[in-house]
């Protein structure tokens, strides 16, 4: 058994085999619809986008509360680390923070540290893969905290849009210049550096959209090998297994997983979204 429980949050966009695979804690965060509050994967995904579709107001996002993040902290390794959603766009470190001192006030104990990933979705994802893989392999919270710290700096994450409205509604991105694209009609790239959302791009046209995102994130791909690809697409399976196929012809990578953005992200994201992420 692994001497180092990695716990994350549910932003991460994981794979239940993932998940169970490396034994992960995922703290769900919350989704609400008006009065109607649920966890993140209650609630199938595409039911989940067709509901958004057909609602006016944005669901709202929530961090889970304090008390589910201490919960999560009972195991049988004495060692925890808890990597979260970029702290620039959720709560939810500050969360797992205070869940931590209010753990330890009667676990002395355990040793708990919380790392803010700077990121989300499937980026966040891969740094929660590589740091469960490495406790697995024996490493010391110490160790895995060094390593997470080093690679986040080679993390490489751009994602393609089909509308900026959900993100600019939901304050995840600079109004002005999301309603100017938005207006034109454009399909829009983003790029997550830094905690933060950014349009860098634009396109018309799913196809154009694809291939400049795929075109950004090959551009990073030979600067290391053994490097690992997370696709991540809002209810369009068809269209992430494109991007699988165009990354593949002229990039190699260690592994490749394909997941579905959840609920919390999805709220942003929109359907048709394409998140790709390498590590």
């Amino acid at each position: 058994m692994s001497k180092v429980k990695i716990v994350t949050d549910s932003s991460c966009d994981l794979n239940k085999d993932i998940i169970e695979k490396y034994n992960i804690g995922v703290v769900g965060l919350n989704v609400s619809f008006g009065d109607e509050t649920y966890i993140d994967g209650e609630m199938d995904n595409k039911v989940f986008y067709e509901r958004m579709a057909n609602t006016k107001d944005l669901p709202k996002t929530s961090c889970s509360s304090p008390e589910k993040f201490a919960k999560s902290y009972e195991c049988e390794e004495e060692e925890i680390l808890v990597i979260t959603i970029t702290s620039k766009l959720s709560a939810t470190y500050s969360t797992a923070v205070l869940a931590r001192t209010m753990y330890l006030e009667e676990n002395a104990n355990k040793n708990i540290a919380v790392l803010d990933s700077e990121t989300g979705s499937v980026g966040h994802g891969l740094l929660v893969v590589r740091a469960a893989q490495l406790a697995q392999e024996g490493k010391t919270l110490n160790e895995i905290i060094e390593e997470i710290e080093k690679v986040k700096n080679d993390l490489v994450f751009f994602g393609s849009l089909e509308t900026l409205e959900n993100a600019i509604k939901g304050g995840r991105i600079n109004p002005i210049a999301g309603k100017i694209i938005n207006a034109l009609n454009f399909k829009v790239i983003i790029q997550v550096t830094d905690g933060i959302v950014k349009p860098v791009d634009k396109a018309r046209g799913d196809n154009n959209s694809i291939k400049k995102v795929v075109e950004s994130v090959s551009k990073k791909v030979n600067e290391k090998e053994g490097r690992v690809l997370a696709i991540g697409h809002s209810d369009c399976l068809e269209k992430a297994l494109k991007v699988k196929e165009m990354m593949l012809k002229e990039n190699s990578f260690k592994d490749v997983t394909i997941s579905e953005v959840g609920s919390v992200m999805g709220t942003y994201t929109s359907k048709g979204a394409i998140l790709l992420s390498i590590l």
